[in-house]
């Protein structure tokens, strides 16, 4: 019998997902209220009419797919970004930004009639933020133009694609496939989906990302029923479910056992793109060593980075974590 040959990739990782213009301003001048309903528990508040002082501002260049493809190209792994952006001056900042960081382009989609996402985000002394968001064509990703066979990724990192059902239908199937596995951080309008319909996804994705609040929202239960969410949740994906906790750490549930590793100190400036620096992180270890307990450490050691910096990119590690690195994020069972 002849022999079978081995897949061959053009690459490690194609990430998939949005891409902004972002701008972080920063000022004393924004109050904090506790609210025990806002995402991060405060609301950011300034007088409209008045002129407020700002101490720092940052032109920088967001979104999940190409924030997750920095961190997979900057720790070795040879990557491209599927993401939509306009024709105009922010599309080639960010096609300019993943090209300096070695990651390939030619899949990145140029809108001719809507712009380049942008995001103003609003961040207070404390490092809390409040984001205001146009998707413009970030959320217009075109299926039809993904060349998957020129692609062949071993992995496929997927993020927020505004909720177009059809578009994750389309990747999904690319990946039974083709054999491409997939992790998987979906944003708020693929939540918004419901359990249900997304059943039969997170069912085949290997490595599932969510935030505390999200896996709540996806698993119907209230976010302090932690333990109960992780084993609702837990079982859907083939590897492992991953639950990100802000200051109080990460979790990794995999085979019917919980870990976590708590947050490291530092002073934070800005949690925009931690989730995305701890996901990549995560994924890119598990990925080179195949060990989740490795990927658990280097994703807090990668979002780290980023709560510490201005800025989604600014703060993604230069290269993959060494051994005495991982060592100062200390893992017990959950």
């Amino acid at each position: 019998m002849p022999k079978k040959h081995a897949r061959t990739h053009a690459f490690d990782v194609v990430t998939v997902g949005a891409a902004t213009r972002d701008v972080f301003v920063q000022s004393k001048r924004f109050q904090t209220i506790r609210d025990p309903a806002a995402p991060e528990g405060f609301d950011t508040c300034f007088p409209l009419g008045a002129k407020i002082d700002v101490e720092k501002i940052l032109f920088e260049t967001g979104g999940g797919a190409t924030n997750a493809a920095v961190t997979f190209a900057r720790f070795g792994l040879k990557t491209s970004c599927v993401c939509r952006v306009g024709k105009d001056v922010g599309g080639r900042e960010v096609v300019e930004r993943l090209e300096s960081d070695g990651i390939a382009t030619s899949s990145v989609q140029t809108d001719p009639k809507l712009h380049t996402a942008y995001s103003i985000i609003l961040l207070s002394g404390s490092g809390h933020r409040a984001i205001l968001v146009h998707r413009g064509a970030s959320a217009a990703i075109d299926a039809a133009k993904i060349d998957w066979k020129a692609l062949s990724p071993k992995w496929i990192y997927l993020t927020s694609v505004a909720g177009d059902l059809e578009l994750l239908k389309r990747i999904f199937q690319a990946a039974r496939t083709r054999d491409i596995r997939i992790a998987w951080n979906p944003g708020n309008k693929e939540l918004e989906l419901g359990l249900k319909k997304l059943t039969p996804f997170l069912l085949q994705c290997d490595i599932l990302d969510l935030n505390r609040e999200e896996a709540a929202e996806l698993a119907d239960m209230a976010p302090r029923h932690l333990a109960d969410i992780l084993r609702r949740l837990g079982s859907m994906p083939r590897q492992a479910l991953v639950v990100t906790d802000g200051s109080r750490g990460a979790y990794v549930h995999a085979r019917n056992v919980t870990w976590h590793a708590p947050a490291l100190t530092g002073t934070r400036v800005n949690t925009t793109g931690a989730g995305d620096a701890f996901g990549s992180g995560f994924v890119a270890a598990a990925i080179k060593t195949g060990n989740l307990e490795k990927g658990l450490r280097v994703g807090i050691l990668n979002s780290t980075g980023v709560v510490t910096h201005m800025g989604a990119k600014a703060g993604i590690l230069k290269k993959f974590p060494t051994v005495k690195d991982m060592r100062r994020v200390k893992i017990k069972p959950f």
